[in-house]
């Protein structure tokens, strides 16, 4: 009686298929451990992270006064705008704007006097000017950049010049005690 060949092949084939998975799990687990110092080292340091976040007091600020701080090497602005400004961003039909967004979007709920941006021009990296008193403000009463002409209204929108988008608003929240932390 012949025997049949499956049967004989089959414990060996069961077998090879395991040390075949075995040896694969086993290789990319190794490729996984040898490749995890070189992608750590592309993480923040801990300097770094800790300045990640940053507080600011803002009871000092008047209305209508802006201030700039240093968040992650860049100028941030804030501005505690007046209602006549808020009315003017809330009033620009999106029709208008090179980069649509509205005002509402671009501020906290509750909180529409406080305006939050990174004070650098998205045309070419620029820090407009807008923030002290005698400084040009643009054809909108926002910002101006010098370097290429970008025109930014009172709630940081791009409406004239180069600049293809809007001032960035970072990411923040108002805490306790007239507080705000961005990051």
């Amino acid at each position: 009686m012949a025997k049949s060949t499956t049967a004989t092949h089959a414990p060996d084939e069961t077998r090879r298929d395991f040390l075949v998975l075995a040896t694969a799990a086993v290789a990319a687990f190794g490729v996984a451990a040898a490749a995890w110092p070189f992608i750590d080292v592309m993480n923040p340091a801990a300097d770094v992270l800790a300045l990640g976040t940053v507080k600011i007091d803002l009871s000092g600020i008047k209305v209508g006064q802006s201030v700039t701080i240093k968040w992650r090497g860049k100028p941030v602005f804030i501005r505690r705008r007046t209602k006549t400004e808020i009315e003017q961003a809330q009033a620009v039909p999106l029709g208008d704007l090179k980069d649509p967004q509205k005002d509402s979007d671009r501020v906290k709920k509750g909180k529409e006097e406080w305006l939050i941006m990174v004070g650098v021009c998205t045309h070419l990296g620029c820090i407009p000017k807008g923030q002290s008193s005698g400084d040009d403000k643009g054809e909108y009463g926002g910002w101006f950049c010098p370097c290429h002409g970008s025109h930014y209204d009172t709630s940081g929108r791009i409406r004239r010049g180069p600049a293809p988008d809007n001032l960035e608003v970072p990411d923040y929240e108002f805490l306790p005690d007239n507080i705000v932390k961005i990051g």
